[in-house]
Formats: structure tokens, sequence, C-alpha cells
């Protein structure tokens, strides 16, 4: 086996690697080993080479780096060193020879290996125009691009939940599925033409102030109910208040009720552990992940 392996990435079929999709460059990306060190090149690619998120020219990988192309991930995982033959120059090429046959697909994936602010970031740089649906266990989110800005968004088709609070809230959900619509260019509520890194900065300054109520706000996959028997009065609960309190009765799990009330993510979470703290509301689990 030579020092040096390299593996070259595109949708040209004479290439190492092939993924045969729109957002992917006929030659994209450069993989290369030079002993025991890793890197990934753009090679001038339209909609950019990404590593954990961030778009790169050039760029050393470790163990558990993801690097994206297109909709495809690439995680770098260290091999057992004793077993016979194993190299990173071998392991590139098995991978390469693994996906030289690869046939086109739609565009769609798992958010558990590729997160959506990078898929987010990734079309905005490709300023693309379609609709991102994104499904849960119990919920389906959609995010409307048009010139990679986001226009609309919606969670469940609800009228009541405005187009800000479900860009955030989607690009807050860690499990699913997701793919991709063309537009259909019906007429949307509301427009808010927005550049991806908007929601995303937003997303995560309410992500910090939610941090910050630490554990006397249980975990998003936890599940509180109404305290029974009741001994606080309703009497003396202002009305946004009891509002949450009817969306735990209705949803259950945190992040259920963050998908489904009105209201600001920081707001319902501060009610909530007011509601608990007060006695309203108990925990009683949490939902297995």
């Amino acid at each position: 086996m030579p020092p040096e392996a390299e593996i070259i990435i595109g949708r040209s079929s004479d290439l190492d690697m092939v993924l045969v999709e729109d957002m992917v460059s006929r030659r994209h990306a450069k993989m290369f080993v030079n002993g025991d060190e890793v890197t990934v090149q753009d090679l001038g690619s339209t909609n950019g080479t990404f590593v954990n998120g961030e778009r790169v020219r050039r760029a050393k990988v470790n163990e558990g780096d993801r690097i994206l192309i297109g909709t495809s991930i690439i995680k770098l995982v260290a091999l057992d060193a004793s077993s016979p033959d194993v190299g990173a120059g071998s392991k590139l090429e098995d991978v390469a020879r693994h996906r030289h046959a690869s046939q086109a697909r739609s565009m769609s994936g798992t958010i558990d290996e590729i997160p959506l602010p990078d898929l987010i970031q990734l079309f905005g740089s490709s300023r693309k125009t379609a609709v991102l649906v994104v499904r849960t266990e119990e919920d389906v989110g959609k995010i409307h691009l048009r010139d990679g800005l986001i226009v609309y968004a919606s969670i469940n088709d609800a009228k009541h939940l405005s187009a800000e609070k479900c860009a955030g809230r989607i690009l807050t959900w860690r499990h699913g599925s997701f793919y991709m619509e063309p537009s259909d260019n019906q007429p949307l509520p509301v427009s808010l033409d927005l550049r991806a890194e908007e929601i995303l900065m937003e997303s995560l300054r309410i992500f910090d102030e939610i941090q910050r109520l630490g554990d006397d706000l249980p975990p998003m996959n936890a599940v509180i109910t109404l305290t029974l028997p009741l001994q606080a009065k309703l009497s003396e609960l202002e009305p946004e208040n009891l509002d949450v309190l009817q969306y735990v009765i209705n949803h259950g799990k945190v992040e259920s009720i963050l998908n489904n009330c009105p209201l600001e993510d920081l707001d319902i979470a501060q009610r909530l552990v007011l509601l608990l703290q007060r006695g309203y509301l108990i925990r009683t689990g949490a939902v297995s992940e």
C-alpha cells in the first residue's frame, strides 16, 4: 500500500466516488491521505464542501468529523490499527469502490446524520428554491426556500404559529428524516426573506437563553402532566399560563409543547418552570429516543 492515497468525488461517472445529485459538481472535491492525516479539498464546486457545517476550501479532518457534499455525508471513523492491511488509504479506497456504483437518488436523508443547520447553510449558499420537508415521529415541518432565502415555514400546517417561530423550531429538531419538494409557486401567507444565518443565529440565541434555566426545565424528551389532585388554584394563573397549561394537557412532551404553542420558546420554557415550581405540573417520565 503506497503511503499516499486519494479519491476524487463528484457527479462525473469516471470518478472514484460518484454522487449523482444536482447539488454535486462534476468534479466536486478531493480527499487524500498522507500517513495518518486525512485532508479534504474543494475543487471549485458550485455549492461547496462543508466540514462540520463550515464551508471549506481545504481542511484536515479528524475522527468523527462530518464532510457534507451535496446531501451526502462522509464521516471519518478510526479503525483498529491491529487489523491486517488496515490503513486510512485502504479504507478510503474501500469507500470509493462502494460509492462508485451510486445511482441517481432523490434529495433525502436523516437529520440524525445531516443536521438541519448544515442543510440550511448548504441551500443558502447554493441559492436553492424548493420546500424542505422534515418529518419526526410526531410532527411535519416545512421550510420554503426561494433563491436560498427562507420565505416561509410551518409545523403541521398550523395557522396559529408564526412562520419565524416554525423556522426556528424546526432547526432545533435532532431526529427524523427530510426530503425536498419542488416549489409550487403558490401564494404564501407571509414572506420572510430571511437569510439562513439570521434564523440560525436567532435559534442559537434562544437555545442559549433556555439552557440558562438549567435543571429547572426538564429535557426536550421529558413528559410533564397536570398534577392530580390539583391543590394549586387555577384562578390565580394569568391567561398566558393557562394557555401553556392547556398545551401541556394536549401534548405532554416538552418538545411537542414548544412545537405547538404559539408563544415564543423562551417564554414557554419560563412558564413551564413556573408551573412546575408552583405545583401545577409534575414531570412523569421521558420518551425514549
